[in-house]
C-alpha cells in the first residue's frame, strides 16, 4: 500500500505544481494527474479476476500485464478519455499521461533482484532497462517523503492563492 499511497501523492505535487504555473487548471485537472499515476496500477484487477478466470470467460488466452507498461497506459488513458465531453479530452489526455509517467519513472527506480526494471516500454520493445535500486515498493519512506512533498505543495499553492487573491476552489 506504501506505494500506491506514493504515486498518489506524487501525482498530487505534480499536478499542483502545475496549476500554480498555469491558472487555468483547477483543483479537478490536479485530480486528473493523480488518476492517471494511479493508471498503471489498474494491473491490479488481476487480484478480483485472475488471468486464468479471464481466459476462461473470454476463451483466449489473457494476462492484464500489458496494463503496467507505456502501451497499457496509452490504453487505459485513451479509453478513460472517452468518459469526458469531447471539448476536454485533448486536455485530459495530457494530464492523465503527466501522472502515468510519473508512475512508470518511479517504477523504474525500484529495487529488483535482477537488476532490472520491467518491461516497460512494450510494446515496442522488450528492453528492459537497469532498476534504479532506491526503494522497494513495500517501503514507507518514499510515502512520507511524497507526503511531507505533498503538505509542502499544499502550503506554497495556498500562500500564492492567497498572495494572488484568487480561489482555486471555484471552477469557471
Amino acid at each position: 500500500m506504501p506505494d500506491l499511497l506514493t504515486h498518489v501523492l506524487v501525482g498530487y505535487i505534480i499536478g499542483t505544481l502545475l496549476s500554480i504555473r498555469y491558472e487555468r487548471l483547477r483543483p479537478a485537472h490536479v485530480t486528473l494527474v493523480m488518476i492517471g499515476a494511479l493508471s498503471p496500477d489498474f494491473v491490479k484487477i488481476q487480484l478480483l479476476i485472475p488471468d486464468g478466470l479471464a481466459s476462461a470467460l473470454l476463451g483466449v488466452p489473457f494476462s492484464w500485464s500489458p496494463l503496467h507498461t507505456l502501451g497499457g497506459s496509452v490504453l487505459v488513458i485513451a479509453l478513460g478519455s472517452l468518459l469526458l465531453a469531447p471539448e476536454y479530452r485533448a486536455q485530459a489526455i495530457v494530464l492523465f499521461a503527466i501522472g502515468a509517467l510519473s508512475h512508470h519513472v518511479l517504477d523504474v527506480l525500484l529495487m529488483t533482484p535482477t537488476g532490472e526494471a520491467y518491461a516497460v516500454f512494450w510494446p515496442l520493445t522488450e528492453y528492459r532497462p537497469p532498476a534504479g535500486g532506491l526503494f522497494l515498493s513495500s517501503d514507507r519512506w518514499p510515502a512520507a517523503v511524497a507526503g511531507l512533498g505533498a503538505a509542502l505543495v499544499w502550503a506554497v499553492a495556498r500562500y500564492s492563492e492567497g498572495a494572488t487573491g484568487t480561489d482555486s476552489s471555484t471552477i469557471d
